[in-house]
């Protein structure tokens, strides 16, 4: 019998003998895995897209792009995806309060925008607690809760940006303040759609 080549053995051990109808265990593990992928970016799509259609204030471009960084240790259902929505929002207020104390650091800014940024720091200080509070509320099961609490974070955004808009200020946290709102407001969004009796329209 002649020699079986390494090319024969890696066909043999990885791509399985086809002709007796063998499936591979690299063959099956790609499946797999790109199911997987499949199922969750048509899972994101479609919850992004019934969100946006739902409430004229989401926004889908947003919420696609954002939703897809989902970590191996969250589920791809949409509870999964509402914990993201609310790590993302966490992120956001986190780095935003960074960049209000460096601002504040500018003596050169006015002292109204100085007055509001001392104001939005003090909004965003207390939504970091109310994110992870409401994490912890959603995981226990009390949705309702959790909605109050992301309900509060989102209105904290809208707080901030408004302090500025007042007197007709250019707020430095135009950008920062849009992102939260709206990542609140997707979080809000499939929390709702996670709730197992709600109603069909969103809250907001």
């Amino acid at each position: 019998m002649a020699p079986v080549s390494a090319l024969a053995k890696y066909k043999l051990v990885f791509l399985g003998d086809q002709s007796v109808g063998k499936t591979s265990i690299i063959t099956r593990f790609i499946s797999t895995t790109l199911m997987k992928i499949l199922t969750l970016d048509d899972l994101i799509d479609q919850t992004c897209q019934k969100c946006a259609n739902q409430s004229v204030i989401l926004s889908y471009s947003l919420c696609s792009n954002a939703l897809p960084v989902v970590p191996v240790s969250h589920s791809t259902n949409l509870e999964g995806l509402a914990l993201i929505a609310m790590e993302l929002a966490l992120e956001n207020v986190t780095n935003t309060l960074a960049t209000i104390e460096r601002l504040l650091s500018d003596e050169s800014l006015d002292k109204y925008v100085i007055g509001c940024l001392t104001d939005c720091l003090e909004l965003y200080s207390d939504a970091v607690w109310r994110i992870v509070d409401s994490v912890d509320v959603f995981l226990s099961g009390n949705y309702e809760v959790s909605r109050i609490w992301m309900s509060s974070v989102m209105e904290a955004a809208s707080t901030c940006q408004q302090g500025f808009d007042e007197k007709g200020e250019v707020s430095p946290l135009t950008e920062e303040n849009y992102n939260l709102f709206q990542l609140c407001g997707i979080a809000l969004c499939i929390i709702h759609l996670s709730t197992p009796v709600t109603a069909n329209a969103i809250p907001f």
